[in-house]
C-alpha cells in the first residue's frame, strides 16, 4: 500500500514561524527595536566621541542607517576606529617658548692670601772671646832651650857660653824685651819684631818661636854663636 505525507495545515490563525522558532510578527518587532536601539546607540556614541575627543572635526558626516545592514556591532567598531585615529594622531601641541637668561659675570677670583714673612733668624751666638795669651818671661827655661838646640845645628857645647853672652847684652834673656829708640823685640832683638813671624805666629809670647828663628839667623850670617858674639863687639849690634 503506498505511502502519503500529508502535510497538515495550519490552523486559522496561527502565525507561520521563521526558522528560528519565532512567529513572523514577532520578527518584525524585533526588528523595529533593533532599528531604534541602533540609531539610539549611534547617536549616543557620536555625542560622547566629540565629547571625549574635542578636537574632532565638526563637519562630521552623519552615519546612514539602513534598515538591515547597521547594527550596533558596525557603530560601536567605527567608534573604536576614529578614537584610534584621535590617538595615533594627536593634536600637535604648542612649542614652549624659549627662556632667554642672561649671562651672569663671573665672580673675581679671590686674591691671594700674602705669604707669611719668614721668621727671623735668631741672631749667632756671639763666639767667646778668646783668651789673651799671656807671653812668657823665663831666662833659665829659654836658656835651657837654647842649649838643647845646638847639636841640630852642628854646633858644640861651647858655642852655648858665646849665645849665652850674646843675648844677655842683648834682652837679658826676655821675651818681651823692647828696644824703646829702635823697636827691636825678643829675645834676639830682631828689628822688626815681624821677621821672627816666619818661625811661627806665636812669635810675641812664646821664646822657642823667637830661639828658633835667632838660630837660623846666626847661622846664616855668622856661621856660629861665638862668631856673632865677635862682630857684637866690635860694632854693637849683630
Amino acid at each position: 500500500m503506498s505511502e502519503f505525507n500529508v502535510q497538515a495545515r495550519p490552523e486559522r490563525g496561527a502565525h507561520k514561524v521563521n526558522g528560528r522558532g519565532k512567529t513572523a510578527a514577532q520578527h518584525t518587532k524585533a526588528s523595529s527595536l533593533g532599528k531604534r536601539a541602533a540609531v539610539f546607540g549611534a547617536a549616543c556614541a557620536l555625542l560622547i566621541g566629540v565629547g571625549a575627543a574635542g578636537q574632532a572635526s565638526e563637519s562630521m558626516t552623519p552615519v546612514a542607517v539602513s534598515g538591515t545592514q547597521s547594527s550596533a556591532a558596525e557603530l560601536e567598531s567605527n567608534l573604536r576606529l576614529e578614537k584610534a585615529e584621535m590617538r595615533a594622531n594627536p593634536a600637535p601641541e604648542p612649542a614652549p617658548a624659549e627662556i632667554s637668561v642672561a649671562p651672569q659675570a663671573a665672580e673675581p677670583a679671590p686674591a691671594p692670601a700674602p705669604a707669611p714673612a719668614p721668621a727671623p733668624a735668631p741672631a749667632p751666638a756671639p763666639e767667646p772671646a778668646p783668651a789673651p795669651v799671656v807671653a812668657v818671661n823665663d831666662p833659665a827655661g829659654a836658656q835651657a832651650y837654647a842649649a838643647s838646640q845646638l847639636g841640630s845645628y852642628g854646633w858644640s857645647a861651647d858655642q852655648m857660653q858665646c849665645l849665652q853672652t850674646l843675648w844677655t847684652k842683648e834682652s837679658d834673656w826676655t821675651t818681651t824685651a823692647t828696644n824703646a829708640s829702635s823697636g827691636a823685640y825678643g829675645i834676639v832683638q830682631s828689628l822688626p819684631a815681624e821677621k821672627m813671624a816666619s818661625a811661627g805666629a806665636d812669635y810675641l809670647t812664646n821664646y822657642r818661636t823667637q830661639i828658633n828663628w835667632g838660630l837660623n839667623y846666626i847661622q846664616e850670617r855668622y856661621q856660629s854663636p861665638c862668631g856673632a858674639l865677635n862682630f857684637h863687639l866690635s860694632n854693637n849690634w849683630y
